[in-house]
């Protein structure tokens, strides 16, 4: 029986522990919330997320204690926000995680450090990139907790380890494979829901089907200029791992930051869209964190910042796109 350290609490930790458990593997389950455990504990359920799905607590093991689920662990999953890594793992010692595998289920960059979720790990515990992975879609949690088809893909330069992961995950409504991309999958993971956050801005200001479609054409252009620019490597961004988790997170109801963009483009300020969410769209973060590594590579990017420019400069949505439509062909 393979052992997962889970960390988080969001529908995404909680899809990806619906289908590890009900797979066959053993998974610890780190929470930061005591009355959250205690609920997942009494009625095998969690409260705030995919609140249907209900789990065999002989399989899966919530807990507070940080420290003592990845002690026993062999596999760690990190499924918080992005912008709350570093708190969540900064607790731990610095040789915590040696011989363990790390998968990230983040699609987000370390604030203030413009860094990769997997960089990041890396650098803080000392762990060979040939120990991370990063599992990406497209595949929306929702349709997870519904047992709809799903798609995922495993980022690795550890192919072996990719694979492994990709086992654990398949079942009879997920097919799961192994990709040597680690980079170019998570700095695609990171863009497409900028994308999708501006998507929803055109959508809120009452922009079309039409407009949409080419938004996204240009999209996937900018993302292949910005990942060559950081990693060049031959590699086929019309493939699920890339255009797939792009386009089911600009289109689909479920998509948090194409959700939050709406709510901006129809007039919300950043601060009650977040509010009234009461969920994190790492679009927002990561806006920022895009725009701050482009100031030294100067890689075209319209899309982007014309993001940044109405959630941190506070320009008018509907001018920022007025100058960004002029800019798409």
């Amino acid at each position: 029986m393979e052992k997962i350290a889970m960390i988080g609490g969001g529908s995404w930790a909680t899809a990806l522990t619906k289908i590890l458990s009900e797979n066959g593997a053993r998974v610890g389950w780190w929470q930061r919330s005591k009355d959250d455990v205690q609920h997942l504990r009494s009625t095998r359920h969690n409260r705030r997320y995919l609140s249907s799905v209900a789990f065999d607590l002989t399989r899966v093991f919530p807990s507070t204690d940080l420290e003592e689920v990845v002690k026993e662990a062999d596999w760690l999953v990190l499924a918080v926000p992005a912008a709350f890594v570093k708190d969540a793992l900064d607790k731990l010692d610095r040789d915590a995680l040696k011989n363990k595998r790390i998968i990230s289920a983040i699609k987000g960059m370390i604030p203030g450090k413009n860094l990769l979720v997997t960089d990041y790990v890396a650098e803080r515990f000392r762990l060979p990139v040939a120990s991370l992975g990063i599992v990406a879609g497209p595949c929306h949690a929702e349709e997870v907790a519904l047992e709809k088809q799903s798609y995922l893909t495993i980022g690795s330069v550890d192919h072996q380890l990719a694979e492994d992961f990709s086992q654990l995950l398949r079942n009879r409504y997920v097919k799961a494979h192994p990709m040597a991309d680690l980079d170019g999958i998570e700095y695609c993971a990171v863009m497409k829901n900028i994308i999708a956050l501006t998507c929803g801005i055109a959508h809120g200001l009452g922009y079309g089907d039409n407009f949409q479609a080419v938004l996204v054409s240009n999209a996937v252009q900018e993302m292949r200029r910005f990942v060559h620019a950081l990693n060049p490597q031959p590699r086929d961004l019309s493939a699920s791992a890339y255009l797939g988790d792009l386009l089911v997170t600009a289109y689909s109801q479920f998509s948090r930051n194409r959700t939050f963009g709406s709510m901006i483009g129809r007039g919300y300020s950043v601060k009650s869209a977040q509010m009234e969410m009461n969920m994190v769209a790492e679009g927002y973060y990561a806006v920022k964190s895009i725009y701050e590594l482009n100031k030294e590579l100067k890689v075209p990017m319209p899309i982007a910042t014309a993001a940044y420019h109405i959630l941190y400069e506070k320009i008018s949505p509907a001018v920022e796109l007025e100058i960004l439509k002029e800019k798409f062909r």
